[in-house]
């Protein structure tokens, strides 16, 4: 499953339903009894924090995996007040609400990964991973950390949009496909794309553009970006037909990709690669045009260095189009 789930949480019956959603999925992803107990657990306590700090609030489930275990991935995101003392709010015992204040470490005591960006006014984004299978490792030994959030125009049941990755010790390739329009058609097309580019992922950007091109015809076409990056180099070469937006940052450096006007399947004047530099700890953040281009992260002090899932949660959060399919996929350079 490469689409996110979104269960909106603004009163107390939307936790039953999020939890019931959550162990539906760790039930087709195998999860062990004893691991689904605790997915129930850390979803509930997310969606309560939900209805009693925040507005706005939603819930993000997304299925994730590390060689051969698969996981869960949930992504609170909300336009609450915020914390003015992050470190503070996660000590057993404290609350603002009257609880007993045990909830956000119950959260981080049971999660593998767990992660967290507030800013006051503004709101709170919280990060867990849980996996189907505890014992298993999962400590990642590859240059390259991937959030993403992939979500259909609300109304629809299925996403026009699509993204894929392959990520080895060297290079990483990335993709977001924006099928033409909405719904199963828009999918269509975009699921096509992601098809060539697993074909053919030992090519160049350019190469798998143009094979993409030739295999679309059928379809109504799609936006397409492609970026590989290289470890050793370092440096992001990068080619994009339509509009998906990308751009590279780091904490010194910004640098927008370029991309051409056209719909792969239908019409491309020009194929063109451009090869940028890669940092160590950057970004690399790709989006499709379901989210407005108007961010910029130094409105928000110290995200750059939490997990790109957190990144792409708040950018979601803050500048999606509701008329619109939305992918949002940050990538981010792991210093070793």
């Amino acid at each position: 499953m490469k689409e996110s789930i979104a269960i909106a949480i603004t009163e107390q019956s939307q936790t039953g339903e999020a939890r019931r959603t959550s162990l539906a999925l760790a039930n087709r992803l195998g999860f062990k009894e004893a691991e689904r107990g605790k997915l129930g657990i850390v979803v509930t306590e997310m969606a309560n924090n939900l209805i009693q700090h925040a507005h706005g609030g939603e819930l993000l489930l997304r299925a994730i995996e590390h060689h051969s275990t698969l996981g869960i991935e949930v992504l609170a995101v909300d336009k609450g007040p915020g914390m003015d003392n992050v470190d503070r709010c996660l000590q057993d015992g404290f609350s603002t609400s009257g609880t007993a204040g045990n909830g956000m470490g119950a959260i981080r005591r049971l999660s593998h990964l767990f992660d967290i960006y507030s800013m006051p006014d503004a709101g709170t984004a919280l990060l867990a991973h849980l996996w189907a299978d505890s014992q298993a490792s999962h400590q990642s030994d590859m240059p390259l950390e991937i959030g993403v959030v992939c979500l259909p125009k609300r109304g629809e049941d299925v996403s026009g949009d699509a993204w894929a990755s392959q990520v080895d010790r060297h290079r990483s390739l990335l993709l977001i496909a924006d099928g033409l329009g909405h719904g199963s058609a828009a999918a269509t097309a975009s699921l096509e794309a992601v098809r060539i580019f697993q074909t053919h992922s030992d090519r160049s950007p350019h190469n798998i553009i143009e094979a993409a091109h030739a295999a679309l015809g059928h379809t109504r076409g799609a936006a397409l970006a492609i970026a590989e990056i290289d470890s050793k180099q370092p440096s992001v070469r990068f080619a994009g037909i339509g509009n998906i937006a990308a751009s590279i940052a780091s904490a010194t450096n910004h640098h927008n990709l370029v991309s051409y006007n056209g719909t792969v399947g239908h019409e491309v004047r020009k194929i063109q690669e451009f090869t940028y530099p890669w940092y160590t700890n950057g970004l690399l953040i790709m989006h499709s045009d379901g989210l407005s281009t108007q961010w910029r992260l130094d409105r928000y002090p110290g995200l750059s260095q939490k997990h790109p899932s957190l990144i792409a949660g708040i950018l979601y959060r803050d500048f999606h189009r509701d008329r619109d399919d939305v992918t949002v996929l940050v990538a981010k350079g792991i210093r070793r």
